[in-house]
């Protein structure tokens, strides 16, 4: 008996895979043979792990497991065009909506792309001033291009100009929340009033 034990593999999923292994031979017309596997007890052959996969596989797919999974049904976005190697990092900064990361000279061109509603948020001139500043800055160093990367077409803003159109915006904000609020019309009384007899 002790044999015997040692001839079954230790684990019950390998032996429960080779029990399926079994039956799928069968099926197919193979018959298994008991000292073939006795012999190669544990072992399996690429054809057995194909065909242990593959019975998986169909299994899950009986059950219903691979329904209802993302973008079933809808084209793979992206098929087609031209390869780029670096596909997952975009689509997962599009995806994530990262900022922050990338060449100098992409994020200048984002943040120059909403610099009046980053400047907008700013309260005070000289908080305006050192913004800009800073912005121009780091044009000047993408376009030094030290790190690489592609061309900086961003162009360096005008800060006084900039500061005159920003405190005009301010003034406009200020000069619409002052305006009195259009008074509303009173409710109107329908058919539910009450007749005066």
């Amino acid at each position: 008996m002790a044999a015997r034990e040692r001839e079954q593999p230790d684990d019950p999923r390998l032996a429960a895979a080779q029990y399926r292994i079994d039956r799928i031979r069968e099926e197919l017309g193979e018959p298994a043979d008991e000292d073939e596997r006795r012999s190669t007890a544990g072992s399996t052959t690429p054809a057995d792990r194909h065909a242990y996969v593959e019975m998986v596989i169909q299994q899950a797919m009986r059950r219903g497991e691979f329904d209802d999974l993302p973008g079933a049904g809808r084209p793979i976005e992206g098929l087609g065009t031209s390869h780029d190697p670096d596909w997952w990092i975009r689509r997962k900064i599009e995806r994530e909506g990262l900022t922050g990361i990338g060449p100098p000279a992409l994020q200048l061109r984002t943040e120059h792309a909403a610099l009046h509603e980053t400047l907008d948020g700013f309260s005070r001139e000289a908080d305006v001033r050192a913004h800009l500043d800073d912005f121009n800055r780091r044009v000047r160093l993408a376009r030094m291009q030290l790190l690489g990367g592609p061309p900086v077409v961003t162009p360096m803003v005008d800060i006084d100009a900039e500061v005159a159109a920003w405190a005009e915006r301010r003034d406009e904000r200020r000069r619409a929340a002052a305006r009195p609020a259009a008074p509303e019309e009173p409710p109107r009384r329908g058919f539910l009033r009450r007749r005066r007899t």
